[in-house]
């Protein structure tokens, strides 16, 4: 069995994503909502992170996950489920210590003010678009990666761009039949495999973007 998928630390940055996928290519399920951040059936995605007892497979990857990443660079609906200006004090699905610990650069319409959390995340709020995001998280990762943190239109928008260096699926055996699709208005990307590895739960396989 080779080695489980890792981001490590190198001379030049890159950019990357790390998403969970169902096998019929959605990174949440349909009727999103408060109640329901990852869509109907979403979470069953990531069982293979929570479970009891993990398979030593997904107990690795897990703990790669966040490896060798400086900043990130999130859409506005992986933040939160406000639409439109911002209301209240929102601060993110994850609680007072967010697992980023680095700079997470939001793309939105509407301007706020950076949300600084327990941890070293900071949330910066980028209306400018997309190239001025990356440009701001390259900037904050130096030597070290940008990760796409979703959702999927997000990852589309860099894929599609010809600015994502790595995919890192993590495809649940699970059908889903609706929601947010990996993989649409992105062109024909050439994706070739450097690693691949297998549990019950999950097949995690990681993807150059080949130029």
């Amino acid at each position: 069995m080779s080695p489980a998928p890792s981001v490590g630390l190198g001379a030049m940055s890159k950019v990357t994503c790390q998403i969970a996928v169902s096998l019929d290519g959605y990174m949440a399920g349909p009727r999103q909502s408060p109640d329901d951040p990852l869509g109907v059936g979403g979470e069953r995605l990531h069982e293979w992170m929570f479970a009891p007892e993990p398979h030593p497979v997904d107990a690795e990857v897990t703990a790669a996950l966040l490896d060798g990443n400086g900043a990130y660079v999130m859409g506005r609906n992986m933040f939160g489920p406000i639409r439109g200006a911002w209301e209240g004090d929102w601060r993110g699905w994850w609680g007072e210590d967010p697992p980023y610990h680095t700079p997470v650069f939001v793309l939105t319409h509407h301007p706020r003010e950076p949300v600084e959390m327990a941890g070293g995340t900071t949330f910066h709020f980028v209306t400018e678009g997309l190239d001025a995001a990356l440009a701001r998280a390259r900037e904050a990762a130096g030597e070290r990666n940008v990760c796409i943190g979703g959702g999927a239109s997000t990852v589309n928008q860099v894929l599609a761009a010809g600015q994502l260096d790595e995919v890192h699926l993590h495809i649940a055996p699970i059908v889903l039949g609706g929601g947010e699709r990996l993989f649409v208005d992105v062109g024909d990307p050439a994706l070739e495999v450097i690693e691949a590895v297998t549990s019950p739960a999950a097949t995690h396989v990681r993807y150059r973007v080949v130029r």
